[in-house]
């Protein structure tokens, strides 16, 4: 592996996830009206934590090989937008932006998981548990959505 490009990749990761320090849930999600399901509150930044790591490496793999042009380019589309949910979801309390930027973000993460997976199995593989979580978060920012409509957005 490539541990410089391992670096760029994570340190992007680590950008995106800058995001959650900055606009934390604090009282006002612990007070929104949520589904029975809602995983507690220390679940997501291990989780993050842990697919911030597989998909620095997933990356890195797709990198340094051919024809990754495509892979690539859904990588870097899945880090913006995941870096744009958390400012929407919880630093604007804008709950219909917020899924549906976590709707685009499934899509840029499965277009990197499929196309990654024809170049180069295991990056693609990577990207499964990801894909996974961001379905639960897709319908967990849908439940809270419709559960609160009275949600005034700030700004």
């Amino acid at each position: 592996m490539d541990w410089f490009v391992f670096s760029i990749f994570f340190t992007a990761c680590a950008a995106a996830a800058t995001t959650g320090a900055l606009f934390q849930p604090g009282d006002w999600y612990d007070n929104l009206d949520k589904p029975s399901w809602t995983p507690p509150n220390w679940v997501f930044p291990l989780t993050w934590t842990i697919l911030y790591v597989l998909m620095a490496y997933a990356g890195v793999r797709v990198a340094v090989l051919d024809n990754n042009a495509v892979p690539v380019a859904f990588w870097a589309l899945q880090i913006a937008v995941n870096t744009l949910w958390t400012p929407m979801f919880f630093g604007l309390r804008r709950l219909r932006v917020g899924f549906y930027t976590i709707v685009l973000l499934w899509v840029a993460v499965a277009g990197f998981m499929i196309s990654a997976y024809q170049i180069d199995a295991i990056a693609g593989l990577l990207f499964v548990p990801y894909l996974i979580w961001v379905t639960i978060a897709s319908a967990l920012n849908f439940s809270v959505w419709r559960r609160n409509p009275d949600v005034e957005p700030l700004n």
